[in-house]
């Protein structure tokens, strides 16, 4: 485990306030993430695959100040005590790892809708320990970071990579196995992501919540679990020979199987609206008409159609069509998490 020097110690609690301004991405999952085998260590109870997006982030800045009595966090310009009490845990494991008792300012921002079914948190959290690693001189490895990142947030644990990663599920029971790692690099296949946005609130029931009720209400989840393994080595064979049809075909099913087992919960859970819906209808028919799309849907409405880049406008054209889509947005396969910069100045220079 990687410690911080004596030199470092001494430069953390004196008067220089280092920070470290980092950036993380989204990832929306291919072959999804649904239910913990161990809700206090945050461990999945199936292993899953993933792209980062480009277009999607969240930069953090950490600053260490020992005129601190508290931890303080403020993400898109607000206070946020839910949030706040996620961060406290990841900061408090960090600086033990680095020997230090300093408190830390944390300064969040997303350039796209927080808890809305875009997976705010996994940025969030990648960005996260991420910086806190530049500021406290850790130097840990992406694997360390992506389990100190998977405590916070499950999917947070892919957002350390970029482009295709796979979330091993592990077997251990302190969770050192539950990692993800880099499956190809965001330039090994060009793939476009085309996102239809049509309600940018917070979704009524969170991921966790609703992964909990579901294990525990629906009498499918242990056929999900024991299904998991087929699609993950279906995708793995899709993304490795660039087989679109394949990957849309495990993808679909995979989305389609999530949410039919979160609605068998009870109470059923309902992520989908009207214009999600229309949008899944909308995917298949461009697909039927020979357009390289397919779609997927994490825990909220807004649709995300996966498509080869040659195809993008008239993908995003026929979903901004749809009634009830807001937005359309459009990213590239992305980077992994990444210190910006690090350097004392930081703290008053704005981060988004």
């Amino acid at each position: 485990m990687a410690t911080a020097t004596t030199t470092d110690r001494h430069m953390i609690e004196g008067t220089t306030n280092p920070s470290a301004l980092a950036v993380a991405h989204a990832n929306f999952a291919l072959i999804k993430y649904w239910g913990k085998r161990d809700v206090a260590l945050n461990l999945p109870d199936v292993g899953s695959i993933s792209i980062t997006l480009e277009a999607l982030w969240t930069k953090t800045r950490v600053t260490l100040d020992t005129t601190l009595a508290d931890d303080a966090f403020e993400l898109d310009g607000r206070s946020d005590a839910d949030a706040a009490r996620r961060v406290s845990g990841t900061l408090a494991q960090m600086r033990k790892m680095a020997g230090v008792e300093t408190r830390a300012r944390i300064v969040s921002c997303n350039n796209f809708p927080t808890g809305a079914g875009l997976a705010s948190s996994a940025s969030g959290f990648a960005a996260l320990v991420t910086a806190l690693d530049c500021a406290l001189s850790l130097g840990l490895s992406p694997a360390r970071l992506s389990e100190l990142a998977r405590m916070g947030s499950g999917s947070a644990a892919r957002s350390i990579y970029g482009g295709f990663a796979e979330m091993q599920r592990g077997g251990r029971v302190d969770g050192s196995d539950s990692v993800a790692h880099a499956l190809h690099e965001r330039d090994f296949w060009a793939l476009e992501v085309v996102i239809a946005v049509s309600d940018r609130r917070r979704k009524a029931v969170g991921s966790t919540e609703g992964m909990l009720r579901t294990a525990r209400t629906s009498p499918f989840y242990s056929a999900w679990v024991e299904n998991q393994a087929l699609d993950l080595a279906l995708a793995r064979r899709a993304i490795a020979q660039r087989d679109f049809e394949a990957l849309a075909d495990v993808s679909e099913a995979s989305a389609l199987a999530m949410h039919g087992l979160a609605m068998s919960a009870r109470p059923g859970l309902l992520y989908f609206n009207a214009t999600t819906m229309e949008c899944l209808h909308r995917v298949r028919a461009l697909r039927a008409r020979g357009i390289a799309v397919f779609f997927t849907v994490d825990a909220g409405p807004q649709v995300k159609a996966v498509c080869l880049p040659a195809h993008a406008d008239e993908v995003a054209d026929a979903l901004a069509d749809v009634a009830g889509v807001g937005e359309v947005l459009r990213s590239g396969l992305g980077p992994g998490a990444h210190c910006l910069r690090s350097c004392p100045e930081l703290d008053s220079e704005p981060i988004a």
